[in-house]
């Protein structure tokens, strides 16, 4: 398969649950740290089930002017209530929710991808104009 026939699925979060809402939390300014917070099923819920579930969200910034994306970070829900006693009766699971602060140097756009065991991969992205 080519990468180019990968199906990423783009919808507007507050309608679908399966896409990645992105939040800066505060400005963001030019060589200052930035919150970033990351999460599946904002305004939807997800069901976070051990049969289905989120197993990760990925963040990437693309500098204008720049050929290519920089992968900021992954981050992996492991659990999912899975137990010996059977699904769903662990006694944990993850919310597909994370936090990071990065670093920006020029203006550009976060992209976010989600991946559902079910229906598949997801993205949104958010434009980020630096200030100073």
């Amino acid at each position: 398969m080519d990468i180019q026939d990968l199906a990423i699925q783009k919808d507007d979060w507050k309608k679908e649950k399966h896409v990645p809402v992105i939040e800066i939390k505060g400005p963001a300014k030019k060589g200052e740290p930035v919150d970033i917070l990351l999460c599946v099923g904002k305004e939807i819920p997800h069901p976070n089930t051990t049969e289905h579930h989120i197993r990760w969200i990925k963040l990437f910034f693309q500098p204008d002017g720049e050929k290519y994306p920089v992968h900021l970070g992954t981050y992996a829900f492991e659990a999912h209530a899975e137990s010996v006693e059977g699904p769903n009766k662990g006694s944990a699971k993850c919310e597909p929710c994370a936090y990071t602060r990065v670093i920006l140097e020029k203006s550009g756009t976060l992209i976010a991808l989600s991946y559902c065991n079910i229906h598949g991969l997801w993205q949104n992205d958010l434009r980020v104009d630096l200030e100073g």
